[in-house]
């Protein structure tokens, strides 16, 4: 991939709250606060996506042409099913992300595709589809600090064009989830967000890594999968960045939507 000139600021970094997938359907509060991020992001040549939903034993990459769209819930409304994103692959992408995490073994994934966590969020913020999308695993059995190493290992790819995004959420905790009304949240979900927001408003991304310590934590990110894409979005600020956050909001009382940009978003 070609990189940018040096005097041209680096693309910003995007963690999206995803929340349930029928946050993909049309005329919801997330989908118009979605539908604005793209006028403030540019328009990349291609998106890394790092999803809960993709989770694995070593590290994958989507390596294949045309992903497929995978509809990896139940029990949702039959027009989620039909919805389809159909954004190109993009095999040098795939190329350049296994280049760059040298010598760590990177599968060119030709089997998984899009998952929920990265096509809800796109399907308003870029609805077109056709900008290059490839999603990087996130390997199970690496600890926080591992991963925070990877994605540094990943930072020039904001110099290469190329929008990385998080896509899980601050806390996610389905098992004291509310899923009818509109609950009040957890007076312990709110403190672990505004603990997660105020660290990465500061840069400390020692404290993240080390988020298993807050008081809160078992029961705000019980399940690390949806966590650690909060990672690399964190460790791949830069020095003197904005950071913004958007759709600022629990659900359920124990789904974060909270979002986050950080970067110059001017020069987008």
């Amino acid at each position: 991939m070609t990189s940018k000139s040096p005097a041209t600021p680096p693309l910003p970094v995007l963690f999206v709250g995803h929340g349930a997938p029928t946050n993909a359907l049309p005329d919801t509060q997330f989908a118009r606060d979605w539908a604005g991020v793209s006028a403030r992001l540019g328009r990349p040549k291609a998106i890394l996506s790092i999803s809960a939903h993709w989770a694995t034993r070593g590290l994958g990459v989507t390596a294949m042409a045309r992903p497929r769209t995978i509809h990896d819930f139940r029990g949702f409304p039959p027009a989620l099913y039909e919805m389809q994103y159909p954004a190109p692959g993009d095999p040098a992408l795939a190329a350049r992300i296994a280049e760059l995490l040298r010598p760590l073994n990177v599968v060119q994934d030709e089997g998984w595709g899009l998952d929920h966590g990265t096509w809800c969020p796109l399907a308003h913020i870029y609805p077109a589809a056709d900008i290059p999308v490839v999603q990087l695993s996130i390997d199970g059995e690496r600890s926080p600090a591992e991963h925070v190493e990877l994605a540094r290992r990943l930072a020039p790819l904001r110099d290469e064009e190329v929008l990385i995004l998080g896509s899980g959420d601050f806390v996610h905790n389905l098992r004291t989830l509310q899923w009818r009304g509109e609950p009040a949240p957890y007076d312990w979900a709110v403190r672990f967000n505004d603990w997660v927001k105020a660290k990465i408003a500061a840069g400390d991304v020692e404290a993240l890594v080390n988020y298993r310590a807050h008081p809160d934590a078992a029961l705000a990110a019980p399940d690390w999968d949806h966590f650690y894409p909060v990672l690399y979005t964190a460790a791949l600020a830069r020095p003197g960045e904005g950071v913004e956050f958007l759709t600022d909001y629990i659900l359920g009382g124990s789904a974060s939507m909270t979002s986050v940009i950080i970067g110059d978003l001017a020069a987008a």
